[in-house]
């Protein structure tokens, strides 16, 4: 296995442990070697994951849906964003 998928909220949740679980996933699976693919979102929960895993050395690609480039504020940080033409084409990619 090289990737792993997570899905995961452009909001961090009512419960602080859920920044800190999301941060440690994203943290452990780079220290694992596996490359994250995830919504591509800079903020709550998908930035958190992939902040994590990139300040460990990790392959972070994201996969966002053009109307959603700029209202989930796209993270232009990652490894490789891919930017798609509907959710259904993210669904596809992920």
């Amino acid at each position: 296995m090289d990737s792993v998928t997570v899905f995961c909220g452009s909001r961090h949740g009512a419960k602080p442990e859920f920044v800190a679980a999301t941060a440690e996933l994203g943290a452990a699976l780079a220290r694992a070697g596996l490359r994250i693919v995830y919504g591509g979102g800079s903020r709550g929960l998908m930035g958190v994951l992939a902040e994590a895993a990139l300040a460990e050395g990790g392959e972070v690609i994201g996969i966002i849906p053009r109307f959603l480039e700029a209202r989930e504020v796209a993270h232009r940080g990652l490894t490789e964003l891919v930017i798609v033409d509907s959710m259904q084409h993210r669904k596809d990619r992920l």
